[in-house]
C-alpha cells in the first residue's frame, strides 16, 4: 500500500522498504494514468479518422476561446511584473535566510533549456519564413512582411511565454519553500480551500496539471522527434515517416530515462549545462558565418518593433478580418505555454530556493526572453536574408516540411553538413533535457509533493511521456500534437487565474509577518540604543 502523502516538503526523501518502487498519491496517480492510457487506446484504437477529430477540437476551442486565450496571457504577465515591483517584490523563497542552490549562471542554463529548448530549434527557421509568405495581415513576400515575420515571432517566445512561467514557478516556491506545504499545484490555492488542498478539490487539480504538463510536454517531444527525423532523413536518404519518428521516440526516450534515474544535479542540471555550451557555440557559429551585420542590425531593430508594437501586437484576436491565422499560430503558443507552465514552472521553483521574488520574476523574464531574441534573429534573421536577397529559395522546403528548415538553412553556409549533425544532437539533447525534468516533475504531482521519489516511478513517468508523444504521431501529427496543448491548456488558464489570487493572499500575510519582524527588530535596536546611552551617561557621572 503506498504510503499516504504529508504535508511536508521533505515528505518521501527515504521511502521505506516496502515502498521502494512506488511511492505514490493513489487518487493523484492512478486516476492520472488511467486517463492518459485511455487517451493512448482510443487514439490507436480509431486511427486515421482521429486526424480529423483532432483538427475538429482545435478549431472549435481556437474560435470560441481564443479571445480568451489573449487576454488571460496578458493579465499573467502584468500580474508577474506587479507582484516583482510591489511590495512583495524583497519576499525571499525559503524564508530571510535562505541561500541559493545553483550559481546564476547554471540556474539560467536550467531555465532555458527546460522552458524553451525543442521548441526553439524546431521553430526559430520556419515560422519566420512561414509568417513572411503568409502573413496575417497585407501581402507575403515582402519587407514589409519580413519585419512584422520577425515581430509576431516575438511575440510568441517573448515575455509573455515567460510570464506564464513565473506565475506557477513563483506560486510553487513560495508555498513550498515558504508555506512548508507538498511541492504541488493544489498547495498553491491553500489561502483558498484550506486543508481541501489534501482532499478531492486539491487532488482534482493535480490530476489537471498532470493531464497538461503530460500533453504539453509531448508536444515539445513530438516536434523534437519529427525534426531529428526529417534531419536524418535529409542528411542519409532515409524516408522520413512516422515509423521512423516512433523509433527515434523509443531510442531518445530511453536516455532521458536513464537520465532521470541520475536525478536533478547528475542528470539535468549537467545536460543542461551541455545543452547551453553546444547552443552557444552554434549560436555564434551561425552569427560569425552568417550575414552578421544583418542579424546584429535586425536583432536591435525587432525588439524596437517588438517592444513599439507591444501593446497592439499582445491583444490583437483578428476580429476584423475573420481568418484562422490566429488560431494556428498565437492560440496554438499560448495554449502550449500554458498546459507547459506546471511543468516549467514546478522544475524552476524546485531550482530557485533563495532567490527574492523580484529577482525571480525579473530573472525568468528577461534573461532567456533577450536569449531567445538573439537566437531568433540569427537563424530567423539568416532565413529571411537569404530569401530577401534571392540567395537561397527556403520558403519552398520550408513549406514542404517545416521540420527540414534548420538543415536547409545550415546547407547554405560552410561545414554545413557538420552543422547540421550538431543540430540534429542538441535537437536529442534539449529532448533528453524536456523529458527528464518533466519526468521529475510529474512524478512529484502524483507523489503528493515528494521530491525523491522511487526510480521505478520516475521510469514509468518517463516511459509514458514518450508513448504519449508516440500516439499523437501516429494519430495524426503536427495537428494532433497543437490540439493536446489547447484542448489541456483552456482549463487549465482559469486555474492560472484563480492561482494569481491565491498567490497574492498567501504573500500579503508573508509580508505581514516580514514587517512585524522588521518593527520588532527596529524596537530593539532602539532600546538598546537608549540603554547604551543611558549606560554612558552613567559611566560619566562616574567619571
Amino acid at each position: 500500500m503506498a504510503k499516504k502523502s504529508t504535508s511536508n516538503i521533505d515528505a518521501g526523501k527515504n521511502p521505506e522498504k516496502g515502498n521502494r518502487y512506488f511511492d505514490v498519491d493513489p487518487p493523484v496517480f492512478y486516476i492520472s494514468a488511467v486517463l492518459i492510457v485511455t487517451f493512448i487506446v482510443i487514439t490507436l484504437v480509431v486511427g486515421e479518422p482521429m486526424d480529423r477529430i483532432f483538427s475538429s477540437i482545435q478549431e472549435t476551442i481556437s474560435i470560441n476561446g481564443g479571445w480568451f486565450f489573449v487576454l488571460a496571457v496578458n493579465l499573467f504577465l502584468v500580474f508577474s511584473l506587479s507582484v516583482a515591483f510591489g511590495k512583495f517584490g524583497d519576499i525571499r523563497l525559503g524564508g530571510r535566510t535562505a541561500e541559493p542552490e545553483f550559481s546564476r549562471a547554471a540556474w539560467f542554463a536550467m531555465l532555458f533549456s527546460a522552458g524553451m529548448g525543442i521548441g526553439i530549434l524546431f521553430w526559430s527557421v520556419g515560422e519566420p519564413i512561414l509568417h513572411y509568405v503568409a502573413p496575417p495581415t497585407g501581402d507575403g513576400g515582402t519587407v514589409f512582411s519580413a519585419q512584422k515575420s520577425m515581430q509576431f515571432t516575438f511575440l510568441h517566445w517573448g515575455f509573455h511565454a515567460w510570464g506564464i512561467y513565473a506565475l506557477v514557478g513563483m506560486s510553487l516556491a513560495f508555498f513550498t519553500f515558504n508555506k512548508k506545504l507538498p511541492l504541488t499545484i493544489s498547495s498553491v490555492f491553500q489561502p483558498l480551500i484550506g486543508e481541501r488542498i489534501h482532499g478531492t478539490l486539491g487532488k482534482s487539480i493535480n490530476i489537471l496539471a498532470v493531464v497538461a504538463t503530460l500533453f504539453g510536454l509531448a508536444t515539445s517531444l513530438g516536434l523534437g522527434v519529427q525534426q531529428v527525423s526529417a534531419g536524418l532523413s535529409h542528411l542519409t536518404g532515409i524516408e522520413d515517416n512516422v515509423t521512423l519518428q516512433v523509433l527515434l521516440i523509443t531510442g531518445i526516450t530511453l536516455a532521458a530515462t536513464a537520465s532521470v534515474v541520475a536525478g536533478l544535479s547528475a542528470g539535468v542540471k549537467r545536460l543542461s549545462q551541455m545543452n547551453i555550451f553546444i547552443g552557444a557555440i552554434f549560436l555564434i557559429f551561425i552569427i560569425a558565418v552568417g550575414p552578421t551585420l544583418f542579424i546584429m542590425g535586425s536583432f536591435v531593430q525587432n525588439i524596437g518593433a517588438y517592444l513599439q508594437n507591444f501593446f497592439e501586437l499582445s491583444f490583437w484576436t483578428e476580429t476584423y478580418q475573420q481568418s484562422d491565422w490566429q488560431m494556428s499560430w498565437t492560440v496554438f503558443y499560448w495554449a502550449w505555454w500554458i498546459s507547459w507552465s506546471p511543468f516549467v514552472g514546478m522544475f524552476i521553483a524546485r531550482i530557485s530556493r533563495g532567490r527574492t521574488v523580484r529577482e525571480f520574476i525579473l530573472g525568468v523574464l528577461i534573461v532567456p526572453t533577450i536569449i531567445t531574441f538573439l537566437w531568433l534573429s540569427s537563424f530567423g534573421g539568416s532565413a529571411l536574408y537569404l530569401e530577401l536577397n534571392g540567395i537561397a529559395d527556403l520558403a519552398t522546403a520550408v513549406q514542404g516540411n517545416v521540420a527540414t528548415s534548420l538543415f536547409v538553412l545550415l546547407e547554405q553556409f560552410p561545414l554545413g553538413t557538420v552543422t547540421s549533425v550538431v543540430g540534429i544532437l542538441l535537437v536529442t539533447s534539449f529532448f533528453v533535457t524536456s523529458s527528464d525534468s518533466g519526468s521529475l516533475v510529474i512524478d512529484s504531482l502524483t507523489a503528493g509533493g515528494k521530491l525523491d521519489a522511487p526510480v521505478p516511478q520516475r521510469v514509468f513517468w518517463a516511459m509514458t511521456e514518450g508513448a504519449v508523444a508516440a500516439v499523437l504521431l501516429i494519430g495524426g501529427g503536427l495537428a494532433a500534437l497543437q490540439t493536446a496543448s489547447i484542448i489541456t491548456g483552456l482549463p487549465f488558464a482559469v486555474v492560472l487565474i484563480i492561482m494569481s489570487y491565491s498567490l497574492v493572499r498567501g504573500m500579503r500575510e508573508e509580508r505581514n509577518k516580514l514587517d512585524r519582524y522588521e518593527a520588532e527588530k527596529e524596537r530593539k535596536s532602539y532600546q538598546e540604543v537608549i540603554k547604551n546611552m543611558i549606560t554612558k551617561r552613567e559611566q560619566s557621572k562616574l567619571k
